[in-house]
């Protein structure tokens, strides 16, 4: 019988504990557990994996509210030549899942941890919100920190502003650059009226585009490294997120869109330049052979913002494939064949263990993962099954919950009286979600509800709830990164 609470350390955990079946956050194994000497002795699977003689540098790229049917090698019109070419070179996810909202895949992402643990599930950490990610939970970047990697991270933060303790330099970056709320204006650099650009929390007034910027950095950063130690380096691109603003000549390329769309796909053109500028300055360096390059998206599409997430059900802000089911890429040709279609079940919640395992490092967290070593699987082609998997956004007054269990996947959605709609799937058979077995199979609908009000129960009382408002009288501060406490 599962239970939430437990919380195993590498030493209960027997060594190959993490190829079982466990929950998410149910029996914890030492898959995901800090690694340490004795466990990586004892689990020669790992170093079978191929941990590098020569660490690689490491590069995550997180696209925001990007839909799974707006790259050009999925069918859409939008040009991405270098997203499609990273496709062609290395390995395209199947199914890779995020959160359905941002805040939650980039503190998954940042912890290896399913954020309903610490208050970070069910909405974005708002401009007003004086919460943040707990100082206690282990970041990605302090463990590749600890391993001698050096650290930066241009673009996005989102995890939290109103204390320095929650700003990027606190967490395990040696340097920092762009913004820390979402909805920032592509031009202005301003949030909430208050700039919100910056240089390693002091803020920053520049001129242009922030998808260009962010790919300038990039680029300063991976010429400028110290060539003495490896790189980790997260790239946070707030496009295609609204404020939908795109350059005038981009606008110009996709006159012939309708509406919304038109301006979706400049954003996404101009995305997808920066990631190719990303990749030309690694090959440029000599980097390619030993560089991995992750990119993801954070969500589902905003239908309203133009984005298509083809012909999976819902979107950003649901619990159905078209909220979480994302798409991913991974590139690394010293490493990994090309032109490889993974069909292992991923989530955001994974890249941390995995990460570290594919660079042959030990992490450092003292909780426990949620997420799963899966670089066996992902550079063996195999494909393994999954514990369960939970997902949830309070949105419009409702909770759209999911989980995953076995062949099942479960939708509730539920109103804050009680109230609950089932939807239940069998998302191998049926990806698009348009055949409901919920009258089928009562008893499964039954079990699966209760797994996810038992896991509903770890959520913070504290935490962020899309019922927040803005405290009586509150202003946006001039500058953001100065008004952290």
């Amino acid at each position: 019988m599962w239970n939430p609470s437990v919380r195993q350390t590498a030493e209960s955990a027997g060594p190959h504990a993490g190829r079982t079946r466990p929950s998410v956050v149910h029996a914890i194994s030492s898959a995901h557990l800090p690694l340490n000497r004795r466990t990586i002795l004892a689990a020669p699977w790992i170093l079978r994996a191929g941990a590098p003689s020569v660490r690689p540098n490491i590069v995550i790229i997180l696209a925001d509210d990007l839909g799974s049917a707006d790259l050009g090698y999925c069918g859409g019109e939008i040009e991405t030549p270098h997203l499609d070419r990273m496709a062609a070179q290395g390995v395209r996810f199947e199914r890779f899942y995020s959160f359905p909202l941002c805040s939650p895949t980039r503190s998954a992402l940042m912890t290896g941890r399913c954020p309903v643990r610490f208050g970070v599930m069910y909405e974005v950490i708002k401009s007003f919100s004086s919460y943040g990610v707990p100082p206690e939970e282990h970041f990605l970047p302090e463990t590749f920190r600890a391993a001698g990697y050096q650290t930066a991270m241009a673009g996005k933060w989102h995890l939290g502003h109103a204390r320095v303790r929650y700003l990027p330099n606190s967490r395990g970056f040696e340097q920092s650059y762009g913004h820390l709320n979402g909805a920032l204006d592509y031009f202005k650099h301003v949030a909430d009226g208050g700039l919100d650009w910056h240089r390693n929390g002091k803020s920053l007034r520049e001129e242009g585009y922030s998808t260009d910027l962010i790919a300038d950095e990039a680029v300063r950063l991976i010429q400028g490294r110290d060539r003495g130690r490896p790189m980790f380096l997260y790239l946070a691109f707030n496009a295609p997120h609204g404020p939908m603003q795109a350059p005038e000549r981009l606008l110009r390329k996709y006159a012939s869109l309708p509406g919304p769309r038109r301006t979706y796909a400049a954003m996404v053109d101009a995305l997808d330049a920066a990631v190719g500028r990303v990749m030309a300055v690694l090959d440029e360096e000599g980097l390619r052979q030993n560089t991995l390059v992750l990119f993801l998206s954070d969500n589902g599409g905003h239908l309203p913002a133009g984005s298509s997430n083809g012909s999976l059900r819902g979107a950003k802000a649901t619990a159905f494939e078209g909220g979480i089911r994302v798409p991913a890429l991974m590139r690394w040709p010293g490493r990994l064949g090309g032109n490889v279609l993974a069909r292992q079940v991923t989530t955001v919640m994974d890249v941390f263990p995995t990460l570290a395992a594919a660079a042959g490092i030990a992490p450092s967290n003292r909780l426990p993962l949620d997420g799963r070593n899966l670089w066996p699987e992902i550079a063996g082609g195999k494909s393994i099954p999954r514990e369960d998997l939970f997902f949830g956004v309070e949105s419009r007054g409702m909770f759209r919950l999911a989980i995953f269990h076995d062949e099942w996947k479960l939708v509730r959605e539920a109103s804050q009286t009680g109230e609950a709609s089932d939807y239940l799937f069998r998302i191998a058979e049926d990806p698009n979600e348009k055949n409901d077995l919920a009258a089928k199979h009562p008893g499964v609908v039954k079990d699966l509800a209760g797994r996810i009000e038992k896991l509903r129960s770890l959520h913070p009382p504290a935490g962020t709830r899309a019922t927040d408002a803005p405290p009586p009288g509150w202003r946006p501060p001039a500058q953001w990164a100065e008004a952290a406490l």
